[in-house]
């Protein structure tokens, strides 16, 4: 270039290289940059899904139990079907079959849920529910279902049930249609041949006393999950359980949503199962505390 000096020249070439080349945007390099900071898995996986199809494993006879078939297996693997979740068919078939519905109001699963979290209530329920155990592990090894579903409903109802609806009086006055600990109708009683399709006002009267009954309503209950379990086909010769066998969950789910009638009961009363304090109810030893002076 005449005319002008060598370092002149030097810093216009490299002027013009700069400008040739096309910038990158730092904003979005850095983004990068912090997505893989945070996900350091999507670069480090050395897992089954890093290998090659050829080298991959093929499936246990575990895996292939619980549904996943994929030789090579897939982003679900280890995961278990979700039991509330309901297909379309199967929520037609159902209310088809026992006229149940689907789920609550946003507003009442938020009031229901604020129920829960009150200990005084809680503590109440818990202590209701203390005085039932006897019967309902009776009952549900007599009709071979499990006693955490029996407990688990019971806890669910005794929770949210409405003041004063368990005494004679309030039963009487057909104010309620459902009565007693698992807030049962006296339909229940006639479809468990207990009685007449078409009762008098007098079997009706005694009906309801009887559903006022906290072990004959227990007695009813458990009644009314051995009577959906033949419908359903379910297995009678067993405990279901939920923890152990996906398909137990989804049989115990169906049964509490057939229970209520709603599509949002099932979760809770899965919930419930699990919970140590109800656990402690029906399998725990109480010890009354020894005084100190003793």
């Amino acid at each position: 270039m005449p005319g002008t000096s060598r370092g002149a020249q030097l810093g216009l070439l490299h002027r013009r290289s700069a400008s040739a080349r096309t910038p990158f945007p730092w904003p979005l390099g850095l983004l990068t940059l912090l997505a893989l900071l945070a996900a350091p898995h999507l670069v480090w996986r050395t897992g089954p899904l890093s290998q090659s199809p050829s080298k991959r494993e093929a499936p246990s006879e575990s895996q292939r139990r619980a549904g996943n078939t994929d030789p090579y297996g897939s982003i679900t693997e280890g995961q278990r079907p979700d039991p509330l979740d309901f297909t379309a068919e199967e929520l037609e078939e159902l209310r088809r079959r026992f006229g149940v519905h689907g789920p609550q109001p946003k507003l009442a699963q938020l009031f229901t849920e604020g129920l829960d979290q009150l200990q005084p209530l809680r503590a109440h329920t818990l202590s209701r529910l203390e005085e039932l155990r006897p019967v309902i592990l009776s009952e549900s090894r007599r009709q071979q279902i499990n006693p955490m579903l029996v407990a688990a409903v019971l806890f669910d109802e005794l929770q949210h049930a409405k003041p004063g609806e368990d005494t004679p009086l309030v039963a009487e006055s057909g104010l309620f249609q459902t009565h007693g600990p698992a807030q049962l109708g006296i339909g229940e009683l006639t479809k468990q041949g207990l009685l007449p399709a078409n009762p008098s006002p007098e079997q009706i009267s005694t009906a309801r006393l009887h559903l006022l009954d906290p072990d004959r309503n227990v007695q009813v209950l458990v009644g009314k999950f051995a009577r959906l379990s033949r419908a359903l086909n379910l297995p009678r010769h067993r405990l279901l359980m939920a923890s152990s066998d996906p398909r137990d969950a989804k049989a115990l789910a169906t049964l509490a949503y057939l229970h209520n009638g709603k599509l949002d009961y099932s979760g809770r009363i899965l919930r419930y199962m699990q919970s140590p304090e109800l656990h402690g109810v029906l399998y725990g030893t109480r010890r009354t505390p020894t005084s100190p002076l003793i």
